[in-house]
């Protein structure tokens, strides 16, 4: 076997799945709210190292190498992956249906036809129905509506005013008399104990594993919600076209090596070896 073949076959699979992350990545450099995603390469020996006290035989024993093969101990794999979680900047729109959260690990509770999932992507609309909901049209929770399923209704003709704990106010612009502004409700603003289960789903939105829902809180004084803002994404288009670059360098050093082996190398071995033999 030719272990070097695949190391070099291990490497280059490892940085097309970067690859994939990175033109990802830059796709939603203008996204509202996206966070970039990274990975961490490691390699089988390091895992190992960390893990072994999980597996049920040692490395390096004549049992183990039944399972465990050293010439492959350093491919370089994908060890872990994860989301970046710093804000994004904050653009002031005029919209007084855009929201931004300026604080880590706060989201918009959002209905869907399958389930509660959660965004950080403050661009609302009115929809046909006259709640507060996504531009996918899905409905903003309110605060209660965390437990009963209770969306935001906005009455027509009102001007809408939140504080920065998602309060939400209206004040009726029909009559020749603006009147005072009113309490109606507030927007659903959660963090997680755990923030590391939130799964990207699409659309901008995140699940969180239901069996673990307890470590959703329900916050009522964040201070942190602003009006007229959105959060852009915090994808440095230097920094991924930089990434970019150093992984189509390794992408191409691989296949170089993989060709080496098939071109050079095999042909040393049929020519060379069968004549000494």
């Amino acid at each position: 076997m030719q272990n070097g073949y695949y190391n070099a076959v291990g490497g280059m699979v490892t940085q097309f799945n970067r690859l994939d992350m990175i033109s990802n990545n830059l796709a939603n450099l203008n996204t509202n709210a996206f966070k970039r995603d990274d990975v961490i390469i490691g390699d089988y020996m390091r895992l190992h190292e960390s893990y072994q006290h999980q597996l049920p035989l040692k490395n390096h024993t004549k049992e183990a190498a039944k399972f465990v093969n050293r010439a492959l101990d350093r491919v370089p794999i994908i060890s872990e992956s994860y989301s970046d979680s710093g804000l994004g900047a904050m653009m002031e729109t005029q919209n007084a249906l855009d929201f931004a959260l300026t604080k880590e690990n706060l989201f918009f509770a959002i209905k869907t036809p399958n389930g509660i999932f959660y965004t950080r992507d403050g661009s609302f609309v009115v929809g046909d129905d006259g709640m507060l909901s996504t531009k996918d049209g899905f409905q903003v929770l309110s605060r209660v509506g965390l437990e009963n399923g209770e969306g935001i209704a906005l009455p027509a003709g009102s001007e809408i005013e939140v504080d920065k704990n998602g309060n939400v106010y209206v004040r009726n612009t029909d009559n020749e008399e603006v009147g005072n502004s009113e309490a109606l409700n507030a927007i659903a603003i959660v963090g997680f104990i755990n923030p590391k289960y939130l799964k990207k789903e699409g659309k901008n939105l995140y699940s969180y594993p239901q069996d673990k829902i307890n470590d959703r809180l329900n916050l009522a004084n964040t201070q942190a919600l602003q009006q007229s803002f959105l959060e852009k994404s915090n994808v440095n288009a230097v920094i991924e076209m930089t990434n970019l670059i150093e992984t189509n360098r390794l992408v191409d050093m691989y296949s170089k090596v993989l060709k080496t082996h098939m071109d050079e190398l095999n042909t040393d071995a049929i020519t060379k070896l069968a004549v000494r033999a």
